[in-house]
């Protein structure tokens, strides 16, 4: 699929503020005042940050108040919904933390959990789509699990945490990489299937459905090279896990090596951000022979 910015900005800041939130719920790192605000600003900041950048996607970005209503049917009003009341939720724990040196831990604890319940439900904005084979599949919440924890770890300053959890994500990522590059022919699409001609023998296209691009060519049959994507991968995967998790486990520990860890981490995100929709196969393709 196209590689939006919008989504790119939305899945990866939002993941990493929603990460956040869920080790300040559960009262780590161990701040107040200021120093606590501090924490909570960059949480929220990447959290409605993302959010707000996932409507630049929409035609009409008015009708984002509309996602709300389907909740029973809907992984996006169901993320929606959860983002709210965990921000709702987080925000008085935040109060409490910031103004009066209070915890209030059982919210603190719930509002963690509506924070990784929210990354859960975007993760399965995207699993859910069987037309998206290297999608439909329980690797990609784990994913998008694996990465928004420890993101949240390194944020908030868990250094030996968020490098066994930078670990872990990455090998998530590779999982998901390897197993996803085989998904879409395991699934057994091809233009006779998408066509139903199948019965009458092979099916090659004549000529495209039409000369010009439309919304379906620009939104869903993006091809990315394959060396390309290589590169990507590796960049990804060292700017992501390798560098970060080296930084905080076998280096001493300081602020500016700190930053180096965090910047190089959210980089490396972006990058297979990136990767995760421009290597998404839509079935779709098969009728304009891209696949």
């Amino acid at each position: 699929m196209h590689p939006a910015p919008s989504v790119i900005l939305f899945t990866a800041l939002s993941g990493l503020g929603f990460g956040l939130l869920a080790f300040l719920g559960m009262g780590l790192p161990d701040v107040t005042g200021w120093v606590a605000f501090v924490f909570f600003f960059i949480a929220f900041a990447l959290s409605v940050g993302g959010l707000l950048a996932s409507t630049f996607h929409l035609g009409n970005p008015k009708n984002a108040m509309k996602a709300f209503s389907q909740w029973k049917t809907s992984w996006l009003s169901r993320e929606g919904c959860l983002a709210v009341a965990s921000l709702m939720l987080m925000g008085v724990y935040a109060i409490g933390v910031i103004f009066f040196d209070t915890k209030l831990a059982q919210i603190g604890w719930i509002g963690a959990l509506l924070s990784i319940s929210t990354v859960f439900t975007t993760s399965m904005i995207y699993a859910q789509l069987p037309t998206i084979p290297r999608w439909n599949h329980p690797l990609t919440s784990a994913y998008f699990l694996s990465l928004s924890i420890a993101g949240g770890a390194l944020l908030a300053g868990q250094a030996t945490a968020a490098g066994v959890l930078l670990l872990i994500a990455g090998a998530v990522q590779l999982v998901t990489w390897v197993d996803g590059d085989k998904r879409f022919a395991q699934r057994g699409h091809t233009i006779e299937t998408a066509t139903g001609l199948g019965d009458i023998g092979k099916v090659r296209m004549f000529e495209p459905p039409h000369t010009g691009t439309n919304y379906l060519l620009h939104e869903m049959v993006y091809v990315v090279a394959r060396k390309h994507a290589q590169k990507l991968r590796i960049i990804a995967l060292v700017l992501m896990v390798a560098l970060p998790a080296a930084i905080l486990l076998l280096l001493p520990t300081n602020h500016v090596m700190a930053l180096i860890a965090v910047i190089s981490h959210i980089a490396g995100v972006f990058a297979s951000r990136w990767l995760f929709f421009a290597e998404a196969e839509h079935v779709i393709g098969l009728y304009y022979d891209k696949r």
